[in-house]
């Protein structure tokens, strides 16, 4: 079996130059077990197959998994585009602090009193006085709840959306505010207090931050669940215990009970648009798939 080897550029019997088959392969004809090139991991369309498309999409979501684990503290505070509700409701309470502060003591006092959410009020004007009580903090800007209205608003945005954490927050805020000053104005037409008993000096923010707590407990792991609530209750639970303001205090742990009794609700109810909620965990933005290119 004597075969030759036709060189490249060599005469061919017609007289022509031979031209190089393309597409043959690059192997010496009667040379045995020569290699060939191995074709690419292509499907027919000329993308990467499946098992490719797979590793890739793979790696891309640990990636996007690592990123959100890293600690994002800024997070904590509320910002205009992440969580709204809370970054316009604390830039109205620091006006109202800062007017408590720097105005004319009689212009504050006068100002506090037809915000007060006492029998007299309510019995008038409900709505106009729920609204206006919650736009003043007991105490101003430096008051404990303020801290906790900005952590604690600020998480539950984030994790259920601007309009239902408002929800929340209202929420408790009414009920707590009715529970204590209903019983109040019935002992009064009782005889059992006097009648300036329906004029209590009652405003703040306490009631609804109580209740956003409570609802936010819900929202975390086990252990941090238990350990916001044993926290703040044990807190609320030491302000009763004092005794200063009774009527205050049965309220706090009221809108804290009304806060946890939203958790089946705030867990059924659909993730807000843009956000993929968890019951354990902060939402998150949902990973975007690499695209290819055309």
């Amino acid at each position: 079996m004597n075969q030759s080897v036709r060189p490249v550029g060599a005469v061919s019997d017609a007289g022509t130059p031979a031209v190089p088959d393309a597409e043959a392969p690059s192997t010496l004809n009667g040379i045995p077990r020569q290699s060939t090139p191995r074709p690419p991991l292509t499907g027919e369309s000329g993308e990467p197959d499946t098992a490719d498309r797979a590793s890739g999409a793979a790696r891309a979501s640990r990636a996007a998994g690592t990123s959100t684990r890293r600690p994002r503290p800024w997070r904590l505070l509320p910002t205009p585009t992440g969580t709204p509700f809370t970054f316009g409701y604390a830039l109205v309470l620091a006006a109202t602090s800062l007017l408590t502060r720097y105005a004319d003591p009689d212009v504050v006092d006068s100002l506090l009193h037809g915000s007060s959410t006492d029998v007299a009020h309510l019995a008038h004007s409900p709505v106009l006085v729920l609204v206006a009580s919650a736009l003043w903090i007991a105490g101003g800007i430096t008051s404990p709840y303020a801290v906790v209205f900005l952590l604690v608003l600020t998480a539950l945005e984030r994790r259920v959306g601007g309009l239902r954490a408002a929800g929340v927050f209202l929420l408790g805020h009414v009920v707590a505010t009715l529970a204590t000053e209903v019983p109040v104005g019935l002992s009064v037409l009782a005889g059992h207090l006097p009648d300036s008993s329906l004029h209590r000096l009652d405003y703040g923010i306490s009631f609804g931050v109580a209740a956003s707590a409570g609802a936010l407990a819900g929202l975390l792991t086990p252990w941090l669940r238990w350990t916001v609530l044993v926290c703040f209750g044990g807190m609320l639970v030491d302000d009763l215990i004092a005794f200063t303001d009774p009527m205050t205090n049965w309220g706090h742990l009221l809108a804290l009970a009304v806060g946890v009794l939203t958790w089946p609700l705030l867990r059924r109810l659909p993730a807000p648009a843009g956000r993929v909620a968890s019951p354990t965990g902060p939402a998150r933005r949902p990973a975007v798939a690499p695209r290819r290119a055309p």
